[in-house]
């Protein structure tokens, strides 16, 4: 619904634009931020800041699931061996240590989903700043986000490139 009533709004702006503006009319574009996400040299980075993270998590969930693994054979290849007290100790160490791994495994997955968005609205908001100073520089009127409440829209009007080189750039300075 929300979308519906954006693609209206938009579409209603756009229609009075040309007498709003002048004869000339506006000057439109939109950016991909999706791609300028996973093209710019940022994005890139911080991809592969995410990637060790999670070959570092992965290595000890490996260790941990292998760990519970032998518990877990040992527990049932000594069950009928053990007392009924020992055999009931060594349950309650699985069950613990089984929910010590959970709580890793969900922190783990917590950490990292942190990290992500934590890269990405960084990377948004030095991308924003770019984007307006793109837009300023080259008399664009609109910027939009493509897919944000977009029907249709020419690939002419992609600025998403243009963008991404500026952004870049600027972060080589």
């Amino acid at each position: 619904m929300k979308r519906i009533v954006a693609a209206a709004l938009v579409s209603l702006s756009l229609m009075a634009a040309p007498a709003a503006f002048g004869a000339d009319g506006a000057k439109l574009g939109y950016i991909d931020m999706q791609k300028a996400l996973n093209l710019s040299d940022a994005g890139k980075e911080a991809k592969e800041q995410l990637a060790a993270k999670v070959k570092k998590y992965q290595d000890e969930i490996n260790s941990r699931q292998e760990e519970l693994k032998k518990l877990k054979d040992d527990l049932e290849k000594q069950s009928v061996l053990l007392s009924e007290s020992a055999r009931s100790a060594k349950e309650k160490d699985y069950q613990q240590k089984l929910k010590e791994f959970q709580r890793f495994t969900k922190d783990a997955q917590d950490e990292l989903q942190a990290k992500d968005e934590e890269f990405t609205k960084k990377i948004i908001e030095e991308l924003e700043r770019v984007i307006q100073d793109f837009g300023r520089k080259n008399g664009y009127t609109f910027i939009f986000v493509r897919n944000e409440g977009m029907i249709f829209a020419d690939d002419k009007a992609d600025v998403t490139d243009e963008v991404l080189k500026n952004f870049n750039a600027s972060r080589k300075k």
